[in-house]
């Protein structure tokens, strides 16, 4: 990366404790150079002019100070540290006229419709008053301005909401409240239980014993499990009066990493590191801890939930896009027609009207310049061939299209009151195109609450699965801690438990009771446990329902309670669980003596370490592969007996490993291997991650859609792929490859060996390992990626694990990019912002976290399995309806516009229009709008069941199928011939003719009539024709159309009108005249019959002899509606054989914490269960 390494140098000198960070905000890991670190310039601290990011506590002043400015407008500077307020509104009172007038002039269709006005106001070329513009367009601007206006005050009530929430300060000597926008870096804050973190803060003290302090992080990675922050020992022995907050300050530049943070704390001459676990991050909230002071690092934008944010960008949809360029499309089909017809002008007026004395106007105006003007002038006639109503038009239907989403009962999530909501109203017909979905998987696809299911002891399974609905859970009233919410089906195990007689039974659960890092604490006379993992909650649990209740601990004894019996047991050492070693052990002094070692682990791990003579290997093995088979996470429980002398001895080398500088974790390995050998198996159990409900189910509907699934998760490589199995995103016909076969596949490719992979599994790792060569320059970075994106495409389903929030981001930019494919993310956490708001689409789910991901987000529901409804039904039909409704429209203003092309040639091109003024003005609005919006609005093809049922057809949409330019092209044809007939007819109609009174009938306002009868009712039967959903609303539609433009036509020809207006209405008397008039009628009839005898015909041929799929559904419609009704079968999962992942922390637990004594609080006499923190499972009858 060369940005750091510049800024390492431009730093000049950068004292020994300052870390510069190997990365900056905008680089994710695969652009990190690992050699900018030791090339740092060692250079003494007593140069430093500029050392990183320094803060000084509780001095205000010190950040003002001029070497901490920068640059950010010409010459004026302000300060880098950000203040605390954050702003993600787009306007202020006085920048919204002018900013929002300006992204609407953005808009090519406005630009056009603002020089149409202008030229219309120019007397010698105006053929169309101006009121025919500016009403239209005055309209189109004023109903955006108010959408814009309602969306962005929302935004800033929440940021108000937000930067006044109130916090204590230490200003002059006391603790005083503030406001968060007014909190800066430096300043010493002081937090109470259950308040919001308001920046990035390093935790000095806290009430707690040992200065501990407990945050929920739901709202940055969606785990609700606490996490534990510590402050420094030397902060908080020597910090607890306020009066001692001397001057210290902390080095790190702000990044977007959560998972990591750098400083050095130099207090009295003293250096002390700080790490991640002094941090206490915006975002979080504080739990069980009374109260605790902290020191302001970063503020506002510079905190890392805030820089992991990524831009709010503003999405268009394809269709947008297409439409953009069809209307660029007829400006210069217009602009080529207008000049055909100035050059006919102006040969006309050679040839004919410079001879002819009639049309003498007085003007000396030479032939060229005449054509000049007729090329204006014919813009001005033609114009309605870009319709300014169709911006209109798209917006009302749209929004229409939000509130079904919204007024949709069954993506409504009743449990939580939570509908679905639209949060944005201009991206629904892109809802029907998507080809990829990132889905995060915490939250998202898993509910993150754990459930204790089966267990397998000494080689009796038990824990049934509840199937049918009948069978009753237990009741656990005989324990008075039990939890009022644990669920359990199997009777036979608490029998075997209350008998006593079972050891093995005994010993399963005293393991699951004493071998675990759960803290426990007293609520109002109840028991609450925390644990770093919900799996370790879980089964804790289950052993406290089912009599061996952990009731306290302190640094090196463990409480429970068994059968109602205290027992106290002292433990002699935590082996910790770490992800390469996927077990925890504990050794216990019983109160009789023995020594016993306890272990739980990964099936894999445990039985490399068994004993030989152990029993019940296999059964244990049979039992764990049943389990696989049902998705659950296992463990493997075991125990070892060791002598006193063999622990004294392992005892000495535990010590010296434990103090051992240089590599410590290894040392502790090896030592850890030594004494976890020859165990004896207990069993095993298994958990149940729930699955929210169904995931399977909408999965597998979305990939018969051809939509393809990509999970993007922080997780292990083992969960990832084991929730993959459970939620069908990979199935047992799939062949799996791992990111470390890729980098192999990248060197075979490199060598041009095409690999043609068919079923591709998954690749977990999300960038190529830092230890192959890194790229070497833009281009060979940008041949990777294509790599990257190539290969993943061709897989079935892809799993990336491991990834930061920012990464994630990154994969859904490189599909966008090099896949040109419309893209949806969804997830539930403020890591999933990013991602939500890079992709095309953003889906947040509203669940246990914050509102994070769904303030960012376009759509928002309860439930992950709304997503199928979502694009199945509101996204495909809003796809095609958007479609019909373009077709039609283009169409309607083809064959309205054309005809004046047609008449130019009769009228010696001098830009007389066909049609009355009124006519024109009025026909876009009120004559031929309402039954096409309704169709934009209500047209479905197939009903929801059957769009559900068939996810076939979904497929038009991803491929564009029904707009597109060989759909505009044949809007652009049929509009041109519906033109030649409706011109034509009446044209040869009235050539030689003879009314019933002795008159002809042949003059041109009763031609105007004619033509513009027939053209209603051509394009009102036209729009018949398409509809394939008849409502009451749509037929009323289409005969008040027609009803309507009669009833105005013959208002305004009424001599009434005319005798108040003479100059504005000139066709007086004409309606009632024509109308009268049998000939004309009949002329009417031949003219509409010609124009949709052609359609008629060709719409029946391609129905009968190249039906679509929808085409085929809709036809067999009234037997699926049946079938639908009398099915409804059992769900049944698949059976399959297959290495469980295990139930374990993905972090590290709790053990260096309680070795150290100083999580340990005194326990309350009395102690009592709690039902608020266990696992509560709700029966739910499989929706097929």
């Amino acid at each position: 990366s060369t940005m750091s390494r510049e800024r390492a140098d431009s730093q000049g000198s950068l004292g020994p404790d300052d870390e510069v960070m190997p990365y900056s905000d905008d680089e994710t890991d695969d652009e990190l150079d690992p050699g900018s670190d030791e090339e740092r310039p060692q250079v003494e601290e007593a140069r430093s002019t500029e050392s990183g990011w320094r803060v000084k506590a509780n001095d205000r002043a010190f950040c003002n100070l001029p070497e901490f400015q920068k640059k950010y407008f010409l010459c004026l500077k302000k300060s880098k540290y950000a203040g605390n307020g954050i702003k993600t509104y787009k306007y202020n009172a006085l920048t919204f006229i002018p900013l929002n007038l300006f992204e609407q002039f953005k808009r090519a269709a406005n630009l056009y419709f603002l020089a149409l006005l202008i030229l219309q106001i120019i007397p010698e070329i105006t053929t169309l008053p101006w009121y025919t513009t500016l009403v239209p367009l005055v309209l189109v601007l004023g109903i955006t301005a108010i959408k814009d206006l309602v969306d962005d005050l929302a935004r800033h009530r929440m940021d108000n909401e937000i930067n006044n929430r109130k916090c204590e300060v230490l200003l002059d000597g006391r603790f005083q409240v503030s406001k968060w926008m007014n909190i800066h870096v430096g300043d010493v804050v002081r937090l109470k239980k259950n308040d919001h973190i308001p920046a990035d803060i390093l935790l000095l003290s806290s009430s707690n014993p040992n200065s501990l302090c407990y945050v929920e992080t739901a709202e940055l990675d969606g785990e609700t499990n606490l996490k534990f922050k510590m402050g420094l020992k030397a902060t908080d022995e020597r910090l607890q009066e306020e009066h001692q907050l001397a001057q210290f300050d902390v080095c790190e530049e702000p990044n977007n990493r959560l998972d990591k943070f750098t400083g050095t704390m130099r207090w009295r001459k003293d250096q002390f590191p700080l790490d991640l676990d002094n941090m206490m991050l915006r975002g979080c909230r504080i739990r069980n801890t009374d109260a605790c002071h902290g020191l302001v690092i970063f503020a506002g934008a510079d905190t890392k939930i805030m820089r992991n944010g990524g831009k709010t960008r503003f999405k268009r949809t394809k269709i947008d896009e297409l439409m953009n360029y069809m209307v660029y499309t007829i400006f210069v089909i217009l602009v080529l027609l207008c000049a055909g017809l100035a050059i006919g002008n102006t040969f006309w007026y050679e040839a004919v009207g410079r001879k002819a004395w009639y049309l003498n106007d007085g003007k000396d105006q030479t032939a060229s310049y005449r054509g000049f003007l007729s090329f204006w002038g014919y813009i001005i006639v033609l114009n309605t061939m870009v319709p300014i109503s169709l911006y209109v038009s798209v917006e009302v239907i749209r929004l229409g299209q939000s509130k079904f989403i919204n007024w949709d009962l069954q993506m409504y999530y009743q449990e939580k009151d939570t509908p679905a909501k639209a949060r944005t109203t201009t991206l629904n017909e892109q809802l029907g195109q998507i080809e990829y979905i990132f889905s995060d998987k915490t939250g998202t696809l898993t509910q993150n609450i754990m459930a204790f299911k089966k267990c397998t002891i000494a080689g009796r399974t038990f824990g049934k699965t509840n199937l049918s609905g009948t069978s009753k859970y237990l009741d656990f009233t005989w324990n008075k801690y039990a939890d009022k919410k644990f669920e359990y089906l199997d009777h036979t195990l608490v029998a075997c438990i209350q008998s006593k007689k079972d050891k093995d039974t005994l010993e399963f659960f005293k393991l699951l009771s004493l071998c675990h890092t759960v803290m426990v604490e007293q609520k109002e006379d109840e028991l609450v446990y925390q644990a770093a993992s919900p799996d370790e909650g879980a089964l804790v649990t289950a052993a406290r329902n089912f009599g061996f209740v952990f009731l306290s601990r302190t640094q090196d004894t463990i409480t429970i309670s068994e059968m109602d019996q205290e027992m106290t047991y002292e433990m002699l050492a935590l082996l910790d669980f770490n992800s390469d070693r996927k077990r925890m052990s504990i050794i216990l002094r019983f109160p009789d003596g023995r020594i016993r070692l306890y272990c739980k682990g990964a099936d894999t791990v445990i039985y490399e370490r068994l004993s030989p003579n152990s029993k019940h290997k296999e059964v244990t093995q049979t039992a764990l592969d049943i389990f696989a088979n049902e998705t659950l996470r296992t463990l493997c429980l075991c125990y070892k007996d060791i002598s006193k002398k063999e622990f004294d001895a392992w005892a000495k080398k535990h010590k010296a490993a434990s103090v051992a500088m240089g590599n410590r974790e290894a040392a502790l390995d090896r030592v850890y291997e030594q004494i976890e050998s020859n165990l004896m198996m207990i069993g095993a159990t298994a958990i149940e991650d729930k699955l929210q409900d169904g995931v399977p189910e909408t999965i597998a509907k979305l990939a018969k859609a051809d939509i393809k699934i990509w999970v993007l998760t922080g997780d292990k490589k083992e969960t990832a792929e084991n929730i993959g199995y459970s939620c069908k995103l990979l199935t047992d016909g799939m062949q799996i490859h791992y990111g470390e076969d890729n980098e192999i596949l990248y060197e075979k490719k490199k060598k041009r060996r095409r690999l043609r992979l068919k079923r591709l599994g998954k690749r977990p790792a999300s960038t190529t390992p830092q230890d192959a060569a890194q790229p070497i320059d833009d281009w060979e970075k940008e041949t990777r990626q294509v790599d990257f994106v190539n290969m993943a495409c061709e897989c079935e389903a892809v799993i990336c694990c491991r990834v930061t929030p920012k990464q994630k981001a990154n994969v859904v930019s490189l599909v966008k990019k090099y896949k040109k494919a419309v893209t949806l993310s969804i997830g539930d956490g403020a890591n999933d912002v990013n991602m939500i708001k890079t992709a095309d689409i953003g889906v947040g789910i509203s669940g246990q976290e914050g509102m994070q991901a769904v303030m960012s987000s376009d759509y928002a529901f309860a439930q992950f399995r709304y997503l199928e409804r979502l694009l199945l039904v509101h996204g495909r039909w809003s796809y095609i309806r958007m479609c019909k409704f373009l077709r039609y429209f283009f169409y309607k203003n083809f064959a309205f516009t054309l005809v004046h092309f047609w008449y130019s040639f009769f009228s010696g091109f001098s830009a007389q229009v066909a049609y009355e003024d009124w006519f024109i003005t009025l026909y876009n609005v009120m004559y031929s709008s309402l039954p096409v919006l309704l169709v934009g609005l209500l047209d479905q093809d197939v009903n929801d069941k059957l769009s559900r049922k068939f996810p076939k057809l979904y497929l038009p949409g991803q491929q564009g199928a029904l707009f597109n330019y060989k759909n505009f092209f044949i809007s652009l044809f049929h509009g041109i011939f519906t033109s030649l007939v409706i011109f034509f007819i009446p044209y040869g109609a009235f050539l030689q003719t003879m009314g019933q009174d002795g008159e002809a009938p042949s003059d041109y306002q009763s031609l105007a009539v004619v033509m513009a009868s027939s053209l209603i009712f051509t394009v009102n039967m036209q729009i018949s024709l398409e509809t394939s959903y008849w409502t009451f609303v749509n037929c009323f539609a289409v005969l008040c159309s027609i009803a309507i433009y009669f009833g105005i036509m013959f208002d305004i020809h009424s001599a009434g009108i005319h005798v108040i207006f003479p100059s504005t209405f000139t066709f007086t008397g004409v309606a009632s005249n024509a109308l009268k008039q049998p000939y004309l009628w009949l002329t009417i009839i031949l003219t509409v019959g010609i124009s949709l005898l052609p359609v008629i015909c060709i719409q029946f041929l391609y129905k009968t002899i190249w039906p679509s799929v929808g085409d085929k559904v809709q036809r067999n419609r009234k037997k699926y509606e049946i079938e639908e009704e009398e099915k409804s079968t059992p769900f049944q999962r698949g059976r399959r054989s297959r290495r469980s992942a295990y139930a374990f922390s993905h972090s590290r637990g709790y053990a260096d914490l309680i070795a150290s004594g100083r999580s340990i609080r005194r326990r309350p006499a009395t102690a009592r269960p709690n039902p608020r923190d266990s696992i509560r499972e709700i029966p739910q009858a499989e929706n097929i």
